[in-house]
């Protein structure tokens, strides 16, 4: 039973994006480890820019967020 965990910044994402990388996911593990679908978990969770740093910054510093 799979569990995916999926963290991306809280900007401009999509219901209809969220939806592709949860049908990528899925394939993938099938493809890859022959998972069922049926008992595969993806979960995408939104992190504040606030709550984000890379190379020494916030997200939110580098550029406009949500």
């Amino acid at each position: 039973m799979p569990y995916v965990n999926i963290k991306i910044t809280e900007e401009t994402t999509t219901k209809k994006q969220k939806q592709k990388l949860v049908l990528g996911v899925t394939k993938l593990l099938k493809k890859v480890l022959d998972k069922n679908p049926k008992t595969t978990f993806v979960i995408i969770e939104e992190i504040s820019c606030d709550n984000w740093g890379v190379n020494n910054r916030l997200v939110s510093d580098n550029r406009i967020c949500k």
